[in-house]
């Protein structure tokens, strides 16, 4: 336990004459004491830019949107509003777009590092919202395609029947 006013000799930087060696080092011995060569992160070059990055994500709800169960225009409108860009909401800017494509379907393209696991996170929070997530699950169909699937129920009341 350190008082107000005291040092510790450990804390303090150990001087080094000229040919390396120190007054503190081992007495019977005399040994040098070799200073640490410490690398550094190499320095961020100014002026450069990053490579632009562009990344295309599609989220095909087609088949819950022909069941009329599943409103692609509020899931589009949920993703503009939630999706975080350098930590804050609706950051959107240049950097993100949101669009429907064809039927049923949401593409989003990201033009800065972005996760497609973010975006089944909120696909599944939104399902979760409008009470559909008992019903539909998110599965990656392939690389940067997300799509929405009912779930397979096996009827086990009519096998019972049937025995």
């Amino acid at each position: 336990m350190l008082e107000v006013g005291s040092t510790r000799r450990d804390l303090l930087p150990i001087p080094l004459d000229g040919a390396g060696y120190s007054p503190l080092c081992d007495p019977f011995h005399q040994s040098p004491i070799h200073p640490l060569t410490v690398t550094m992160a190499p320095a961020a070059t100014r002026g450069r830019k990053a490579q632009k990055v562009t990344q295309k994500f599609i989220i095909n709800a087609s088949q819950p949107a022909s069941d009329k169960i599943f409103d692609v225009s509020a899931f589009e409108k949920f993703l503009h509003d939630r999706i975080k860009v350098e930590g804050r909401v609706g950051n959107l800017g240049d950097n993100v777009v949101i669009s429907q494509v064809g039927d049923g379907k949401v593409e989003v393209v990201a033009h800065i590092p972005f996760s497609g696991r973010y975006l089944k996170y909120l696909t599944k929070k939104y399902l979760k919202k409008q009470q559909l997530r008992d019903w539909l699950r998110v599965v990656s169909t392939s690389k940067g395609v997300y799509e929405l699937r009912f779930y397979n129920v096996v009827n086990d009341e009519a096998e019972e029947d049937e025995e």
